[in-house]
């Protein structure tokens, strides 16, 4: 067992990509994780992996969009592992395009799964970790917060996750609560895939144009990801509050 023996954790857009990445590391590292994600498919997959590897384990179908849909879901986990310690915000979703073609659906849809879904996320659990007086809560936000062509409503939406994440630093840590963001760079998952599709290329041609900028020469994937969560999550970074760290590949974007 490592970091997160007896800790219990939630990861919403858990059941693939860097959401299952995250899932996985945590549990591998002993905590008891819980997946929250819309997409009930995935959740079968996600949970057939977790019995595989005999790791405890729970999905749960929830809207995170919806609040009372994210307090049932932040109870059910609580009362079922007796905490809740740590909270991943990972749900996401992608309506890209040109500013003169977006519409009002691409832009509200992103903003309810990224911004609202993370606010009512941590809205949810914090009752929690105010009790017992400790709380890890992670954001996932992205180099797109930087801006991004093509992507006026995501980048709005990762960007304002780091207002989120500095306010509620500040607002919760009196609490021994911690909240932290991490904003990827190009990292192999459905999302960048699709990107691939909308702009007309194959996924391993968008790998390669991605590597030729990025200086550690190669592309990002989940564990990548992970591996930054399980930093802000452990127990031993408590005096690491409100920051975001670019997991990039190198220092821009």
């Amino acid at each position: 067992m490592g970091n997160f023996t007896g800790r219990s954790a939630i990861v919403t857009g858990g059941s693939h990509g860097i959401g299952l990445g995250i899932a996985k590391r945590f549990a591998d590292d002993g905590a008891k994780v819980a997946i929250v994600d819309i997409n009930e498919e995935n959740l079968q997959a996600a949970k057939a992996y977790f019995e595989e590897q005999g790791q405890e384990a729970k999905t749960i179908q929830a809207d995170v969009s919806n609040y009372e849909s994210m307090q049932a879901a932040a109870q059910e986990v609580h009362d079922d592992f007796g905490s809740l310690d740590i909270l991943v915000n990972n749900a996401g979703v992608i309506r890209d395009n040109m500013l003169f073609k977006m519409t009002d659906d691409d832009w509200d849809t992103v903003m309810n799964v990224h911004l609202k879904g993370s606010f009512n996320a941590a809205r949810a659990v914090q009752q929690y970790m105010v009790n017992q007086k400790y709380g890890r809560i992670i954001n996932i936000s992205s180099t797109s917060a930087l801006g991004n062509r093509g992507q006026a409503n995501y980048a709005t939406a990762k960007a304002g996750l780091q207002g989120f994440t500095k306010t509620l630093a500040i607002e919760l840590g009196k609490f021994n609560i911690t909240t932290n963001a991490i904003a990827p760079g190009f990292i192999e998952t459905n999302m960048t895939r699709a990107t691939a599709e909308r702009i007309g290329i194959s996924f391993d041609d968008l790998i390669h144009a991605s590597v030729s900028n990025i200086p550690v020469a190669r592309s990002g994937k989940p564990e990548d990801i992970a591996n930054t969560a399980a930093f802000f999550a452990d127990e031993r970074s408590g005096f690491v509050n409100g920051q975001v760290i670019y997991v990039a590949g190198g220092p821009k974007a």
